[in-house]
């Protein structure tokens, strides 16, 4: 059956509800510190804390296979390896920068509680204004609300035209 205000009601309700979401997420996201960490993937691996070279050499290595692509290309751009291994000193870098970046949240645990209430609150809204929509296939129960002669006189045309096809 559907809600008090029909489908306009059920699409208030759904786009509250987006709006609640978006506001949950935006805050969310708006209490998170982006920085960066002492080193990333490749560099951790070749750093100092772990019993490895010392982090500025390992920065310093992670540039040597960009380079030597590079300077290959220029010696001969028709060689593949050296376009192979720029594209790899590329990857390489790309790889070491983001795995450099480090998420901070700094908030209140009220604020986040709050952050997350908003958040579920809309989803919420938007999944329950699904259930508002009218039934796609007609209500039965509506013919119950006519008298009883124009049900009769309705089906009994069905019944004609029926046996009209038929023939």
């Amino acid at each position: 059956m559907l809600g008090s205000g029909g489908t306009q009601g059920g699409t208030r309700m759904f786009f509250v509800g987006m709006l609640l979401a978006i506001a949950g997420v935006y805050l969310f996201f708006d209490s998170v510190r982006v920085s960066t960490g002492h080193s990333g993937l490749l560099s951790g691996m070749l750093g100092a804390r772990r019993g490895g070279m010392m982090e500025t050499t390992s920065m310093g290595i992670v540039f040597v296979p960009f380079f030597l692509g590079v300077f290959s290309l220029f010696v001969d751009a028709t060689r593949k390896w050296a376009w192979l291994l720029t594209y790899v000193g590329i990857a390489l870098l790309g790889i070491e920068v983001i795995s450099r970046v480090r998420f901070i949240m700094d908030t209140k645990l009220t604020h986040l509680l709050g952050m997350l209430v908003l958040f579920a609150a809309g989803c919420a809204l938007m999944f329950r204004s699904y259930r508002e929509l009218p039934p796609i296939i007609p209500n039965l129960d509506e013919d119950q609300s006519r008298p009883p002669e124009d049900r009769d006189r309705r089906h009994a045309d069905s019944r004609e035209t029926d046996s009209v096809d038929k023939r």
